[in-house]
C-alpha cells in the first residue's frame, strides 16, 4: 500500500508533508529519517506531519521532524507551506496551525506571499533552553552569539560584513554544544543596513539549509536586542529573501515570504526501516 505526501518548499528550504488526520501512519524516528534521506529516500530538510487540531480556532496540529528523525517545536518556512495546503483546501486566506509552540496565526496575501505570526520569542535560558544561567545576549561561545527560541532553540552569530566564516565548519560543533541540552540551530548573520541582513543557518539534524524561517526570526529578534538593526528587517538567506518585523506593541514575531509545491507523490513506507 502506497501513502500520499507532498514535497513543497520555501526558499529551497523543502519539506516532506504528510497527512495522518484521517488515521495514523507507522512514522517512526527511524522511517522519517529514512525518508528524509537524500540518497536514498524522498529527500528534505524536515519532516512535517498533519493531524487533526484539537485546540479551538486551530484548523490543523503540525508536527515538524528534522531529518534525523529528531521533533522540533516550529518551522517558520515548513509553517508557510502547510498554510498554502490548508487556504486551498479549505478556502480561507487566513488558516491558523496548531503547533508543539502554540497556535500560529497565518495570512495568505493575493501575490502568494504568507505571513506567520511566530509569536513572542522565549529569551530566558530557562526556556531557550540552556543547562546553566548565562547572559542570552552573550553566551559563552565561538563569535560572542546570542541565543533565542522561537518554538526551538537558536544561537545567532554576527560576522563582519564580508567575513567568509563557513558554517560548514563551525555549525556542527556549536549546534552540540554542551550548553544546549536540545542541541541548537546556530546562526550566521552579517547586519549590512538597519534593515538589511545576510544569513546563513545551520540547522540542528539537518546542516547547512537553503533558507530558515524561523532561525531568520531570531536573527532579527537578537540583532534588535544588541541594537543592530530596527524592528523590520529584510533577511537574505542562499534561497532567497523573507521579512521579518518583531512587533513592538504585542512583542510577536511575524515573517513574510513564498511557498511552493514541488510536487506530489506517492511512497511504499513497509519498504523503509521502522
Amino acid at each position: 500500500m502506497k501513502t500520499s505526501f507532498y514535497k513543497m518548499h520555501g526558499l529551497g528550504n523543502d519539506f516532506v508533508i504528510m497527512d495522518e488526520r484521517a488515521s495514523r501512519l507507522d512514522l517512526t524516528p527511524a522511517r522519517i529519517a529514512a525518508l528524509s534521506d537524500r540518497q536514498r529516500g524522498i529527500g528534505c530538510d524536515q519532516f512535517v506531519v498533519l493531524r487533526p487540531a484539537c485546540r479551538d480556532g486551530a484548523d490543523v496540529f503540525v508536527r515538524f521532524f528534522n531529518a534525523d528523525g529528531t521533533e522540533s517545536g516550529a518551522c517558520g518556512n515548513a509553517s508557510r507551506c502547510v498554510a498554502a495546503l490548508i487556504g486551498d483546501e479549505r478556502g480561507t486566506m487566513a488558516p491558523v496551525l496548531q503547533t508543539r509552540a502554540g497556535l500560529l496565526p497565518t495570512r495568505i496575501a493575493g501575490d502568494g506571499v504568507i505571513t506567520v505570526d511566530m509569536g513572542l520569542p522565549a529569551l530566558d535560558w530557562r526556556d531557550i533552553p540552556l543547562v546553566r544561567e548565562v547572559d542570552t545576549l552573550h553566551l559563552p561561545l565561538w563569535g560572542d552569539p546570542a541565543a533565542a527560541s522561537m518554538g526551538n532553540p537558536h544561537a545567532t552569530v554576527f560576522l563582519d560584513v564580508g567575513d567568509t566564516t563557513d558554517p560548514r565548519v563551525r555549525g556542527p560543533a556549536m549546534e552540540c554544544d554542551p550548553l544546549f541540552p536540545e542541541r541548537a540551530n546556530i546562526g550566521f548573520a552579517q547586519v549590512r543596513a538597519r534593515d538589511d541582513m545576510r544569513l546563513r543557518v545551520w540547522e540542528r539534524g539537518a546542516g547547512l539549509t537553503l533558507a530558515c524561517g524561523s532561525g531568520a526570526c531570531a536573527a532579527v529578534v537578537n540583532a534588535v536586542r544588541r541594537g543592530l538593526v530596527g524592528r523590520t528587517c529584510v533577511v537574505e538567506m542562499d534561497g532567497g529573501v523573507l521579512s521579518v518585523t518583531w512587533r513592538e506593541s504585542d512583542g510577536h514575531v511575524l515573517m513574510s515570504g513564498p511557498a511552493v509545491m514541488s510536487f506530489e507523490g506517492t511512497v511504499a513506507l513497509d519498504t523503509y526501516p521502522r
